[in-house]
């Protein structure tokens, strides 16, 4: 399928319109732009819940671009494919860094450097985002931080999810996923990736690992770890459902983009995992309440095998949902304000 020149212009294409406008909004502080970029009803599903409307995106990027005004974002890759032929969908990984120098929704400045990753998932139609995932390694901030992550959980809201994230995913994501129907390109590599999934993660063959991984594998998740080698792989994937015995993981989205100067092929993935955390007592005192994980990885493929993934999801506010399960409410000041706004 062809996109059309008005999926992206004026820009030369997907990749371009996504990096160029993200530089143009955090770069170059153009944040009125955003009401041009945006949908005015525009759905965005972030680490704490959904949010409706091109508004509270106006207000929360003015909130950390002034809470973090030497924050960086560069573009590490982005992979995309068609929705049709007037929209597609992007998944745009960045890697952020600065210094917390002034005060912020963690608190005080404590003039230390910090970096972190971000994947967000847009789906963009003649040029207008209508729909996004986004999800920050925030863990990886506190820590740089110097801040003890439970703590700060304890200041935040998790509002819940609404729309689509709420929705059984009755459509197999190889044919459909949250953000329409995809065409198909690369169908046997994302069939694969969704298989690794299916065998290992939803039936907890972890014994299984070695058929979809090189041996030479690196992972780079949240706390800004890097892993490597197979045994490390298998037991990061382990050590994340451990918490949660009946957790549910779903691909919800899937995207695979072919691109020499980024490695070769890429596929880019939206996952939900939901579950009750009364297994392993590591996220602190066990709740038995339920919780909903938003996450996204990119998987860099070589000869048939994964040999990278980037793995973003946000453990703080996995704890922020435990904090409020144990009734450890936020205050009504920190309540109308979450990561995604600052």
């Amino acid at each position: 399928m062809t996109l059309k020149d008005s999926a992206f212009l004026p820009y030369a294409d997907p990749e371009e319109f996504i990096v160029e406008w993200t530089d143009r909004i955090w770069v170059q502080r153009g944040v009125g732009l955003i009401r041009q970029n945006y949908a005015p009803d525009a759905i965005v599903h972030g680490a704490y819940g959904t949010g409706v409307g091109v508004e509270p995106v106006v207000a929360s990027t003015l909130a950390k671009i002034s809470a973090f005004p030497d924050r960086v974002g560069q573009a590490e890759d982005v992979v995309w494919e068609a929705r049709g032929d007037d929209a597609f969908l992007s998944s745009h990984r960045i890697f952020s860094s600065g210094t917390n120098s002034k005060h912020t929704v963690y608190g005080p400045p404590t003039h230390r450097r910090f970096s972190h990753r971000t994947i967000a998932n847009c789906l963009y139609r003649n040029g207008v985002m209508e729909e996004e995932w986004v999800i920050r390694d925030e863990l990886a901030v506190v820590q740089d931080l110097g801040l003890d992550p439970f703590e700060v959980a304890r200041t935040l809201a998790f509002r819940g999810f609404t729309g689509s994230a709420t929705r059984e995913n009755a459509v197999h994501p190889l044919t459909a996923g949250d953000s329409g129907a995809r065409p198909g390109p690369h169908r046997d590599e994302c069939a694969f990736v969704l298989d690794m999934f299916d065998t290992v993660l939803v039936q907890a063959m972890f014994h299984r690992i070695d058929e979809y991984i090189a041996r030479d594998i690196t992972c780079h998740t949240v706390g800004n770890r890097t892993l490597t080698r197979p045994r490390n792989y298998q037991e990061s994937w382990m050590d994340l459902l451990a918490p949660f015995p009946d957790a549910r993981i779903e691909v919800r989205d899937i995207v695979a983009n072919e691109s020499a100067p980024h490695g070769g092929l890429r596929v880019g993935v939206v996952w939900w995992l939901t579950g009750t955390y009364s297994g392993l007592p590591v996220l602190g005192p066990v709740t038995g309440s339920r919780v909903e994980i938003l996450g996204s990885s990119q998987f860099r493929l070589r000869e048939g095998r994964i040999v990278e993934e980037w793995r973003v999801y946000d453990q703080l506010a996995v704890l922020a949902q435990l904090a409020r399960a144990r009734g450890d409410e936020p205050t009504a000041a920190a309540a109308a304000s979450a990561p995604e706004r600052q």
